[in-house]
């Protein structure tokens, strides 16, 4: 009996030596579950699977993702949602995750859960992802598509000149000139110079 009013006096007070212990390695082991735990979130986040889990993702943009060089090509090499959409690096892709929380959003709230509330936000969705890539050097692209290994020869004349003319002077970036590469371009009725 003395035991157990023992153990209930020491756990009813607070430890001197013990308290810090069990804190350290308890704080320790609870940050390792949290960080994987994190993590394996944000890696689900990023799969086709997940992408395409909207059925207006799914029935939309994927299916003219389908239709393109970047999903079927002779190398065999196929860019998923996420390739494009989410940069690589840790901080930029944390930011990125950040920004497509209003994504959710619309999604918990169909904005764009029929194929007319699509096509009627595709080009305010579009400019809004081109100027991130804009802003980022076009980053995803890049993350594929090295300049630098670029075989100009193998290229037409207009690409060609447009690579050495704009891209590798830094003048323009890769979506400037390649709107439309991987999914229908909206109506740019009203806009002069959108390349």
């Amino acid at each position: 009996m003395n035991w157990i009013r023992e153990f209930l006096s020491r756990v009813s007070k607070p430890a001197t030596s013990l308290s810090l212990g069990v804190l350290t390695v308890g704080g320790f082991v609870a940050g390792i579950i949290f960080w994987g735990g994190f993590n394996t979130a944000v890696e689900v986040t990023n799969t086709e699977q997940f992408c395409i889990g909207c059925h207006e993702m799914k029935t939309g943009p994927y299916k003219e993702l389908k239709q393109t060089i970047h999903y079927s090509n002779r190398s065999g090499v196929r860019a998923s949602c996420p390739d494009c959409h989410v940069p690589h690096e840790w901080s930029a892709k944390m930011g990125r995750k950040m920004a497509a929380s209003k994504e959710v959003w619309g999604k918990v709230f169909g904005t764009i859960n029929t194929p007319e509330k699509f096509e009627a936000k595709r080009r305010q969705l579009a400019e809004h992802e081109w100027a991130r890539l804009k802003a980022n050097n076009s980053l995803e692209c890049r993350n594929c598509h090295a300049a630098e290994s670029m075989d100009f020869t193998k290229q037409e004349k207009r690409a060609r000149d447009a690579h050495r003319d704009f891209l590798l002077t830094g003048q323009k970036t890769c979506i400037d000139c390649h709107k439309g590469i991987a999914h229908k371009l909206p109506s740019m009725k009203g806009v002069n110079e959108w390349q």
